[in-house]
């Protein structure tokens, strides 16, 4: 057996339970193997971040070299990348090895509130990572930033912006309803050739820590598994509805704790 590799370019979490730590438990609990390339080192816990540390853009370049010249990397997930230079230096290492599909989650807002995107990088995104994407994974405030718009409300207005997302380059949108109202969470799957509406029971939680991180990292395990798009996302918001709903098992930190990525286990 050979096992399906999937790759997280992503920020260290040191309390485990977001960005790349995050990632690394997603691809695990579901049966690929993890290879990581961290673009800044965080202080932080489940209360909040307390500092960010950037890793030199080269540096980067580098582990990605190192990863795709040896490991037969099937997918790509991107989260935190912070800095225009890290962009740069993501783009040029990718063009150098064969394609693989590019799920990028436009990390920008920690669940505790704190701010992990520069407002440079923004249009780093925009204009260079989105293009290259499979599958973008936006919730609606990061969508309304990526727009310079207000937050979507409502299905017709976040299907709309979706689009307008879809018209950046991106072969797929995935529109998180997480920060939505009511009593169930409406993901939208907005490809070309139409929408798909994903809905799971909203669950009455604090303990969201990484939420955003563990689904797109689930999607991209199982593009590396070879599902095609709407298989990926339905099999990955069914696994983490299920690790949001045993996170209060774990009771872990004083604040917004973790998902439990292996509530399949134990």
């Amino acid at each position: 057996m050979t096992i399906p590799i999937a790759l997280s370019i992503a920020g260290s979490d040191c309390s485990g339970g977001a960005g790349i730590q995050a990632d690394l438990k997603s691809f695990a609990a579901l049966g690929v193997y993890g290879a990581s390339v961290i673009t800044a080192l965080t202080a932080q816990n489940t209360v909040g971040v307390g500092a960010i540390h950037q890793i030199p853009a080269e540096f980067v370049e580098a582990q990605i070299d190192a990863v795709f010249s040896d490991l037969d990397v099937k997918a790509v997930k991107i989260g935190m990348v912070a800095q225009p230079l890290a962009v740069d230096a993501i783009v040029a290492a990718l063009r150098r090895f064969p394609p693989v599909p590019v799920v990028l989650d436009p990390v920008m807002v920690a669940t505790s509130g704190d701010r992990l995107l520069a407002a440079d990088a923004v249009a780093a995104l925009r204009g260079q990572l989105i293009p290259r994407a499979a599958l973008i994974t936006p919730n609606l405030p990061e969508a309304a930033v990526l727009l310079d718009e207000a937050i979507a409300v409502g299905e017709s207005a976040i299907v709309s912006q979706g689009q307008r997302l879809l018209s950046l380059g991106c072969a797929a949108v995935l529109m998180k309803g997480g920060h939505g109202e009511g009593p169930d969470s409406i993901d939208y799957l907005i490809e070309a050739g139409g929408m798909v509406a994903l809905s799971a029971p909203r669950l009455s939680t604090r303990n969201t820590h990484g939420t955003g991180c563990s689904l797109s990292a689930a999607i991209a395990a199982g593009l590396a598994k070879g599902c095609d798009m709407e298989t990926a996302v339905r099999q990955a918001k069914a696994w983490i509805s299920g690790a949001i709903a045993a996170a209060d098992r774990l009771g872990v930190g004083r604040g917004h704790g973790p998902v439990h990525h292996f509530h399949q286990f134990y």
